[in-house]
């Protein structure tokens, strides 16, 4: 088996290549061209088709998950209406896209709601299942341990000041960079307890910030150029929270879907 690792392959060429069973992890396909190419069976993760283009492609029975923005397909953007019927379907998703400060207290509001449901079912199951993937999914702890993470970068870290948060339980994405003060021991195993007395801290913090939430915060800018992640300048202190909103709704719908899983399995 052919192996590359750290190799600058710009302009290779590959025709009549049998790649079938290949990974391909952090690799850099930008620009690149396909023809002929066939993708059946095919899983992808964490990969941006930005301004790609597709022409004379076979779609079918195909599952896609992720953020939709000026999807064409054969002529027409498909988002809005994707976005509709999933409004349509959860109408307090709607909800997650507050303007003001009594929205976003609103929105935090039912988030822990829901979440408060979706833990109960978790501890319906055996004291292994939330430790399950599945299809090579994080498992429920691992869910909640990203969400963990996710507070403390974009409240903790950018809204707060705080310029290490984190917790060693902590779980960044798969294919995040790595740096230094913030573990990534996606493999251990914590009991659902241990993760839920981070979570707790972590969502206390968070209502804090909406409780004392004003138009002039929601109006402001938020800096962090202390080494780790987020590293950025003149972030929109609005979008900090919308990201924490999104993450939140998000991987609650990711839980459920695999906790009905785990329950057909069993």
């Amino acid at each position: 088996m052919t192996e590359f690792h750290e190799q600058d392959l710009t302009g290779a060429r590959f025709e009549r290549v049998n790649l079938r069973h290949a990974t391909f992890t952090h690799v850099s396909l930008n620009d690149a061209g396909m023809r002929a190419v066939d993708l059946r069976g095919a899983q992808i993760r964490g990969a941006m088709f930005n301004a790609s283009r597709w022409r004379g492609v076979e779609l079918v029975d195909v599952e896609i998950s992720g953020e939709l923005k000026n999807v064409v397909v054969n002529g027409v953007d498909i988002a809005p209406l994707v976005e509709a019927e999933l409004d349509r379907r959860m109408p307090e998703r709607e909800k997650m896209r507050p303007g003001d400060g009594d929205g976003f207290r609103e929105a935090w509001a039912i988030l822990e709601r829901l979440w408060e449901g979706t833990v109960a079912r978790a501890r319906t199951f055996p004291e292994a299942a939330p430790h399950r993937g599945v299809d090579d999914e994080w498992s429920f702890i691992q869910t909640l341990r990203h969400l963990n993470f996710a507070s403390a970068a974009w409240v903790g870290r950018m809204i707060l000041g705080d310029a290490s948060p984190w917790h060693p339980l902590d779980l960044p994405w798969d294919e995040a960079s790595g740096w230094d003060g913030i573990l990534r021991e996606r493999d251990a195993r914590p009991s659902l307890d241990e993760v839920l007395a981070v979570r707790r801290e972590r969502q206390a913090m968070v209502r804090r910030v909406m409780e004392s939430l004003t138009d002039e915060h929601l109006a402001s800018k938020v800096t962090c150029t202390e080494p780790g992640w987020p590293r950025m300048e003149n972030v929109p202190f609005k979008g900090c929270l919308d990201t924490v909103l999104t993450e939140e709704w998000e991987h609650r719908l990711y839980a459920e879907r695999d906790l009905t899983a785990l329950e057909k399995e069993d």
